[in-house]
């Protein structure tokens, strides 16, 4: 994908915001604010390709040692079908979702109910189960 930044683009994730006024801060190091921001920018982060961030937007009890993103994987949209707390007052929170992507053996979806959690004040994603479609 075009880096949207570049041409002011949509952002990846959906909001129908500018990239630049939606997930490049996130990106940027600005703190996320809800669970659903964070959930946003790290699917904007697997469109972009940007693993440093993904590994640093996870919980580090259970961040892995590295992220390997596939270049053959387009992930194309985001719905967010459920949110269960994780606003401002809250430290943790649960984020459903469904991620439609095209790789090689074509389209598919990611439906996935995620944990979140605060640590040090900033949203992190815990993890997540993925759901049958």
């Amino acid at each position: 994908m075009e880096n949207p930044a570049a041409r002011d683009a949509p952002c990846p994730c959906g909001s129908r915001l500018r990239y630049t006024e939606c997930c490049a801060p996130v990106h940027a190091g600005k703190p996320a604010d809800s669970a659903e921001a964070l959930m946003r920018s790290r699917f904007s982060a697997f469109a972009l390709g940007l693993p440093a961030y993904l590994l640093e937007s996870w919980h580090p009890e259970t961040r892995p040692a590295s992220v390997g993103l596939d270049d053959g994987i387009v992930w194309r949209r985001l719905q967010i079908v459920d949110t269960v707390a994780g606003r401002a007052e809250d430290e943790t929170g649960i984020v459903e979702f469904r991620a439609s992507f095209r790789s090689p053996g074509g389209s598919q979806i990611l439906h996935e109910r995620s944990r979140f959690a605060r640590v040090d004040g900033r949203w992190r994603y815990v993890d997540g189960d993925v759901l049958e479609r």
